[in-house]
């Protein structure tokens, strides 16, 4: 099944970003109300930015986060926007989050997927929790 081109006033574009990190010192702290509350801010920021999301999991050390996002974003403004929002939020609802020096490390993997399914790409991110 083809993924439907975006299109804007002067733009038709189909860009598909695969995006994973890990907080810091990759420790498993993305779980219970931690996983459930990064969970409704990365839909609610990834709104904001007018990118839709095709997958999302989150495992206690890493999060994977495949976006369908507009040309007028950079993939690395993405990424700046959602970890410093989601950090800043939930380091000030989560007594234990303080105690890190930072949530997230600064590093991060993105990946673009032009000879790769959505689909295939969907299925492997869904599939994380199963391993």
């Amino acid at each position: 099944m083809a993924q439907p081109y975006r299109h804007d006033i002067a733009t038709e574009s189909l860009i598909n970003i695969h995006f994973v990190w890990s907080p810091k010192r990759r420790r498993k702290v993305l779980i219970g109300p931690v996983e459930k509350d990064l969970r409704s801010l990365l839909r609610e920021q990834s709104a904001g930015l007018d990118c839709k999301i095709m997958s999302l999991e989150i495992l206690p050390d890493h999060v994977h986060l495949f976006l369908s996002c507009p040309p007028s974003l950079a993939p690395n403004e993405i990424m700046y926007r959602i970890k410093g929002v989601t950090s800043r939020i939930l380091r000030e609802k989560y007594p234990h989050l303080q105690r890190m020096d930072s949530l997230w490390t600064r590093s991060y993997l993105c990946s673009t997927l032009p000879n790769v399914s959505s689909e295939l790409i969907r299925r492997y991110v869904e599939k994380q929790k199963t391993r």
